[in-house]
């Protein structure tokens, strides 16, 4: 009998709760990069937001910088939004 995990993540800025496949994953790689990570399986500490919405408010309240333990730059918070911004349209065509 074999049993199915049920990844449940939680939103880093409106705490919503659901599976993993439901949210953006951001990843603090263990060289120090920060990025977007579609697949949700890269190697590092990542930080969960369910929309494109908590990924600018995220900005604003500086959310990724406490859940991935890293001091990111505004280009940083740009390079990641634009990251996600490029893989919804790539996921539409």
């Amino acid at each position: 009998m074999s049993l199915k995990l049920n990844n449940q993540r939680t939103c880093i800025v409106c705490r919503k709760t659901s599976s993993k496949g439901d949210f953006l994953r951001v990843v603090r790689t263990p060289e120090g990069e920060v990025c977007f990570d579609p697949s949700g399986r890269r190697n590092g500490r990542g930080a969960y937001v369910c929309s494109l919405a908590c990924c600018q408010h995220a900005y604003k309240s500086r959310a990724f910088d406490r859940a991935l333990r890293v001091k990111l730059r505004d280009e940083d918070y740009e390079r990641i939004a634009q990251e996600i911004i490029d893989a919804q349209l790539d996921e539409k065509q």
